[in-house]
C-alpha cells in the first residue's frame, strides 16, 4: 500500500503552534522538540509504503521528494520508545521519535479503524533485540508470548534486569542467538543492533593488541621503526591515543606536529588492522604538504586527486595508498569517495566542517571509514556548535543531539540571546575518550628549537598564463646559451628580468600590474593567521622580497582589525627603532611585516613565528630572515613557514635548492642578486636556472593541474549557470579577482612608483625593437642610420654613438627605465 501524505490546509490538531527558535516556558526541553517533529511531520509531502504484514503495527518505507532519501520506520507501538526510524535524527535526538515516525502515525490516524488498532497495542509473539540510542547506546531485549519464560531464563545470564545487554556479554553474544533462535524462529536481531555488537567488540579487540603489542607504552621499542623519523614523547602519546582509539580528535595547539602523529598512527593501523586505503581531506594548500610529510616520513605512495571531473573520477580508481583531496572538492567527488570506501579518514584543518549546515560538512560527515583522525588546533572557535559539529564526524551520538548539548551548556537572557557557558567540565569527561590536546606551555621542553614547513598553494589561471609567458622567454635563452656557451649582456638582463617576473606573479600579478589582483597566497596567509590569533598570544614576522606583497598584507591586516608594524625600504632608519620598541612592548601589535629590508639586523625575539611569503634564491637570505626571531635568548621554538607556490618556479626552485644547501653560495654571494655576474659565475647561474626551466615537473605538478582545484568551481559555475543561482564555491578564495582600491589604480596610472607598469614597459621594449628591426634588415638604411649617429672624437679618434634627445624629460624617463630594470635584478 502506497499512501502520500499531505498537511491538512486546516489544520488536524487544534494543538497550539510551538515556536521553532524559542523553547515555551510550559514546556521540557524534551517535550518542546517532540512537539516540533510532530508538528513539523504532518506537515510534510512524503511518500509512504506498507512493507511489513500488518496494517498498522509494520514496517514502512518513508520516501522524502525534496531530498530523495527512503528511511525505514518501524511502527510498533502507540507510544513514543519502542518504534523505530533509520534517519540520523532518530538515533541521537533520545526522544524516541522524528517527523518520518510522526508523519507515519499522523497517516494511520486518517483511518477510523486504524485508531482502534492503535488503542488496542501490538501484541507481539516474537522475541527482538534492539539498539537504544540515547547519550550512551544500548542493547535491549523485548521478549515475545512465543517461550515467554525459557527465553528469559536464558536471557538472565546475558542481560540485566532492564533487559540491556551485559557489558561481559557482548563478546559472546553468539551463544545467545544460537539458543534463542531454537525457541523461537521468528527471533530477530535488527542490523544497527549487531553492527553495534561488532563495534564494541572490535574497540575491545584493538585495544587489547595495541597495549600488548606497546606494553612499555611511549618506551616501547616499536616505535623505533615506526617511521623515518624520532617522535618526541608526547607525540608518542598521541599516536598511541589514536590508535587504542581507532576514531579520535588531535587537537593539539599549532606546531606541535599533529601530521606527523596522525602519519604514525596510520603506519600502526597498518601493520596491525590491515589499512589499505587512506583519504585525506585538507585545505587545498596543505595537500602537497602533506604529500611531502608522507613521502619524507614512510615509503607509503601519495596521490593528490586534482584535474577536471572525469581525471579525479579515475584517480580514486588508482592504486595509492594514500590518496589526498581538497575540502571543496569533496562535494563534488562524494560518490567517487564512497566508492573508494577508505579504511582512514584523516581530517586536515577540521574547523572546515564547524559548521553542520554547509554542504561541505554534510558531505564529509556522510563519508563512513573504520578509522578516522581529526585534526585541528581549534576545535572550538567561536560558538559551542562548532565543537559538536566537529565531534560529530568521529563519533554522531558522542554528544548527543545538538538541541539537548545547547540546552546544557549555553547561558541565556530572556531574550534567548547567548551570554555564557556552563558545565565546561562535563564536556571534557564526555570527551575524554575521543580528544587530546596538549598546549605548547605543558611540554616546552620536549619541544624542538626550530620547525620549518612548506605551505604548498595552487595559483589562479592567471597567475600560471603570465608565468608561463615568461618561462618560455627564459626557456629561449637557455637553449641560446646550451647552443653557444654564453649568452650577451642584454640577453642575461633579459633572463634575469624574466626570472624576476616569474617570481613576482607567483606571489600576485599585482605586483606586475597594480589594476589586477589574482593570488591565492594572501588568504591562505590569513587563514594561517587566524588560528594563530585565536590559538594564544604568539607574535608573527612575515617577510617578503616585494614590497606591493607586504602593502596587500597591510591592508588585509586592516581589515580584521589586527595591529602590526611595517619595515620597508622607504622607512628612515631613525624610525626603525620605534617600530622594533611597539612590536616588543605592544601586546596588540601581532605582527611585524618586513621587506628584506628588515632581514639584517634586527632583533625581532618576542615573535617566535617566521611566514616567508616568497623564497629567496640564495638560502643565506632566508638564514637572516629568520635570524631575525631564530637566536641566542630566544626562550620559545620558533616556527618557519614557508609559502610556496605549486607549479611554478618557485616549486622547481624548491626542488633544485632543497633549502637545506647552499648550492647559490659562491653564485650570489652577500645576500644580494646580482646582475652582472663573471663567466665563471654565471656558467654556475645558468645551470641551476637550465634546471630550473627544464627539469619536468612531477604528474603531481603538472601545468594542468597547478589549479586542479579551482576545476570543481568551474564545474560548479557552469551548474549555477544552468540553475541561474548565485551559490559560491567553497574554495572562492582561490580564485578570487580582487578589488583594487581606486586610489591605487591612479597611483598605477600615474606611474608613481619607479616600478610601475612592467608588462608595459616591456612591450613598449618589444615594439621598439621589432621597428628597429625592420630598419636594420635594409643595408643601405642601416647604414644611414649608423652613419647619422656615430661621432668621432678629434683629439681621441674613438668613436662613439651618440642617440639625439629632445628635453630633459626624455632623459629622466631614460634613467627611470634603467633604474626600474635595476631593481627589479635586485629584487626589489
Amino acid at each position: 500500500m502506497k499512501a502520500k501524505s499531505k498537511a491538512s490546509k486546516s489544520g488536524d490538531t487544534k494543538e497550539k503552534k510551538i515556536p521553532y527558535y524559542r523553547k515555551p516556558d510550559d514546556m521540557s526541553i524534551d517535550e518542546w522538540q517532540s512537539g516540533l517533529r510532530k508538528q513539523y511531520g504532518i506537515q510534510q509531502e512524503f511518500e509512504i509504503e506498507n512493507v511489513g504484514d500488518g496494517p498498522v503495527f509494520s514496517d514502512y518505507n518513508v520516501y522524502n521528494p525534496e531530498s530523495g532519501k527512503t528511511y525505514k520506520v518501524a511502527i510498533r507501538s502507540k507510544e513514543k520508545g519502542l518504534n523505530f526510524c533509520s534517519c540520523p535524527d532518530f538515533k541521537v535526538n533520545n526522544l524516541g521519535t522524528c517527523k518520518h515516525i510522526e508523519n507515519v502515525i499522523y497517516r494511520i490516524k486518517q483511518k477510523k479503524k486504524n485508531v482502534s488498532l492503535l488503542d488496542q497495542g501490538n501484541i507481539q509473539f516474537y522475541s527482538s533485540v534492539s539498539l537504544k540510542y540515547g547519550a550512551e547506546r544500548k542493547i535491549y531485549l523485548r521478549i515475545g508470548e512465543n517461550n515467554y519464560d525459557k527465553i528469559k531464563d536464558i536471557a538472565s545470564e546475558f542481560f540485566d534486569s532492564d533487559n540491556f545487554l551485559k557489558p561481559t556479554a557482548f563478546a559472546k553474544f553468539e551463544l545467545f542467538l544460537e539458543k534463542v533462535n531454537r525457541l523461537d524462529p521468528e527471533f530477530r536481531c535488527y542490523p544497527d543492533a549487531m553492527d553495534f555488537i561488532i563495534d564494541v567488540r572490535n574497540q575491545s579487540m584493538r585495544k587489547f593488541l595495541i597495549t600488548e603489542k606497546f606494553s612499555d607504552g611511549i618506551d616501547s621499542p616499536e616505535f623505533d621503526n615506526l617511521i623515518n623519523a624520532k617522535l618526541y614523547r608526547y607525540q608518542k602519546e598521541g599516536v598511541l591515543f589514536a590508535a587504542k582509539n581507532g576514531r579520535c580528535l588531535i587537537a593539539d595547539d599549532m606546531g606541535l606536529g599533529k601530521t606527523i602523529q596522525a602519519i604514525s598512527a596510520v603506519e600502526i593501523f597498518t601493520k596491525e588492522f590491515n589499512v589499505e586505503k587512506v583519504l585525506i581531506i585538507c585545505p587545498t594548500s596543505l595537500k602537497y604538504q602533506w604529500k611531502s610529510e608522507i613521502e619524507k616520513f614512510t615509503t607509503r605512495d601519495v596521490l593528490p586527486i586534482e584535474g577536471p571531473a572525469d581525471k579525479r573520477k579515475m584517480q580514486y580508481k588508482e592504486e595509492a595508498f594514500y590518496k589526498i583531496v581538497s575540502y571543496n572538492s569533496v562535494i563534488y567527488d562524494l560518490d567517487s569517495i564512497l566508492s573508494y570506501s577508505p579504511d582512514v579518514v584523516i581530517l586536515d584543518e577540521a574547523q572546515r566542517i564547524k559548521n553542520w549546515k554547509t554542504k561541505t560538512a554534510q558531505a564529509v560527515k556522510s563519508i563512513q571509514s573504520e578509522f578516522a583522525l581529526v585534526l585541528t588546533g581549534t576545535p572550538l572557535e567561536n560558538k559551542l556548535e562548532e565543537l559538536h559539529s566537529i565531534v560529530e564526524f568521529i563519533d554522531r551520538y558522542k554528544l548527543g543531539a545538538l538541541f539537548r548539548f545547547l540546552s546544557n551548556h549555553q547561558v541565556k537572557e530572556d531574550t534567548g540571546k547567548v551570554i555564557g557557558y556552563k558545565n565546561l567540565n562535563e564536556i571534557s569527561r564526555t570527551l575524554d575518550n575521543v580528544l587530546i590536546r596538549r598546549k605548547k606551555t605543558e611540554i616546552l621542553k620536549e619541544l624542538p628549537e626550530r620547525v620549518d614547513k612548506n605551505y604548498f598553494v595552487p595559483v589562479t589561471k592567471e597567475q600560471m598564463d603570465i608565468h608561463s609567458d615568461y618561462s618560455s622567454t627564459v626557456s629561449r635563452l637557455v637553449n641560446k646559451w646550451r647552443a653557444r656557451g654564453f649568452l650577451s649582456e642584454p640577453e642575461r638582463r633579459r633572463l634575469m628580468l624574466s626570472l624576476s617576473c616569474m617570481r613576482m606573479v607567483s606571489d600576485s600579478t599585482y605586483i606586475l600590474d597594480q589594476e589586477t589582483r589574482f593570488d591565492t597566497k594572501i588568504n591562505e596567509l590569513m587563514a594561517l593567521l587566524i588560528d594563530v590569533f585565536e590559538s594564544g598570544e604568539e607574535k608573527v614576522v612575515i617577510f617578503s622580497q616585494w614590497e606591493r606583497m607586504t602593502r596587500l598584507v597591510a591592508a588585509e591586516l586592516k581589515k580584521i582589525e589586527v595591529g602590526y608594524e611595517y619595515l620597508h625600504g622607504g622607512v628612515p632608519s631613525a624610525k626603525r627603532k620605534d617600530l622594533l620598541e611597539n612590536f616588543a612592548n605592544d601586546r596588540s601589535k601581532r605582527v611585524f611585516l618586513s621587506t628584506d629590508a628588515g632581514g639584517v639586523g634586527l632583533n625581532l625575539q618576542s615573535a617566535n613565528i617566521v611566514i616567508n611569503l616568497d623564497i629567496p634564491w640564495n638560502p643565506a637570505v632566508l638564514e637572516q630572515r629568520i635570524a631575525r626571531v631564530w637566536r641566542i635568548g630566544q626562550g620559545r621554538h620558533v616556527r618557519v613557514v614557508n609559502f610556496v607556490s605549486t607549479g611554478t618556479i618557485e616549486h622547481r626552485m624548491l626542488n633544485v635548492l632543497n633549502f637545506k644547501q647552499s648550492l647559490f653560495t659562491g653564485v650570489l654571494d652577500n645576500g644580494e642578486d646580482s646582475v652582472v655576474l663573471d663567466q665563471k659565475k654565471f656558467d654556475k647561474l645558468m645551470e641551476i636556472v637550465e634546471d630550473v626551466s627544464e627539469k619536468p615537473y612531477d604528474d603531481s605538478l603538472s601545468d594542468n593541474d597547478d589549479i586542479s582545484d579551482n576545476e570543481a568551481y568551474g564545474e560548479k559555475k557552469e551548474k549555477e549557470k544552468a540553475k541561474d543561482t548565485s551559490q559560491k564555491p567553497d574554495n572562492k578564495e582561490n580564485v578570487q579577482k580582487h578589488e583594487i582600491p581606486a586610489k591605487e589604480k591612479e597611483t598605477a596610472k600615474k606611474g608613481a612608483t619607479p616600478d610601475n607598469n612592467v608588462g608595459d614597459l616591456i612591450s613598449s621594449g618589444i615594439d621598439f625593437l621589432q621597428k628597429f628591426g625592420k630598419v636594420l634588415s635594409d643595408k643601405e638604411n642601416t647604414r644611414k642610420m649608423v652613419d647619422s649617429l656615430v661621432t668621432e672624437d678629434k683629439e681621441t679618434g674613438k668613436k662613439s654613438i651618440n642617440i639625439p634627445i629632445n628635453d630633459d624629460k626624455t632623459v629622466d624617463k631614460v634613467v627611470d627605465v634603467i633604474d626600474t630594470f635595476l631593481n627589479m635584478f635586485k629584487g626589489k
